[in-house]
């Protein structure tokens, strides 16, 4: 489906945190380049709000992560990890998603939702249908919704190009070897992410 686009459209941009970083650890062991994705998906549009849903832990680790999301415009809400005294845990931020989405709706012309998550789909639907708003969606194919895909006025798929939507370089031969396997654990990545802010500073 082919969307207009144009620098006076205002512009909300949604970002599922969890869904993304989950889907690049998991298909390249890499990290997302959030900054990358938001100037992709805004096109030259008027960006009105940027806002990441994050989940924090304990340890507090995600710090070095949310100081880098600030300095590409970007605003983080936090939500706490929930442990039951089972040992299960939830982390989910699709219903604050959703509700910030339609609480702003009416002062947006373009929605985007970043996430691949189906759950989704009820949102996109009524923004469309009872707001007016187009909406669009980013995220890597491979672990998309094909439905969200469908439903989406526009749909970015950043497995098209993951080296330009990964951090680290994002060389082509890096992005095959992790495609083949190998990576660093999840620890090793954050503590790596929160060197590199502190050297920023």
């Amino acid at each position: 489906m082919t969307v207009i686009k144009h620098k006076e459209q205002r512009v909300g941009i949604f970002i599922d945190t969890q869904n993304l970083y989950h889907s690049a650890k998991n298909l390249y062991h890499a990290r997302v380049n959030f900054g990358a994705i938001v100037k992709e998906a805004l096109a030259g549009r008027q960006l009105i709000r940027a806002i990441a849903y994050v989940i924090t832990t304990e340890a507090g680790d995600e710090r070095g992560f949310f100081d880098a999301l600030l300095k590409v415009g970007i605003e983080t809400k936090t939500k706490d990890l929930q442990i039951f005294a089972g040992g299960s845990k939830k982390a989910d931020w699709d219903v604050g998603l959703a509700v910030d989405a339609i609480a702003m709706a009416p002062k947006l012309d373009a929605v985007i939702i970043v996430s691949g998550d189906g759950d989704f789909i009820p949102l996109v639907e009524y923004l469309r249908l009872n707001q007016g708003c187009q909406v669009e969606a980013v995220s890597f194919g491979k672990s998309s919704s094909g439905r969200l895909k469908e439903i989406v006025d526009e749909f970015l798929d950043l497995d098209e190009n993951p080296k330009k939507y990964l951090m680290g370089g994002g060389s082509a031969q890096k992005i095959q070897k992790n495609e083949r396997g190998g990576g660093d654990d999840e620890a090793t990545e954050l503590m790596r992410e929160i060197n590199r802010v502190k050297g920023e500073k």
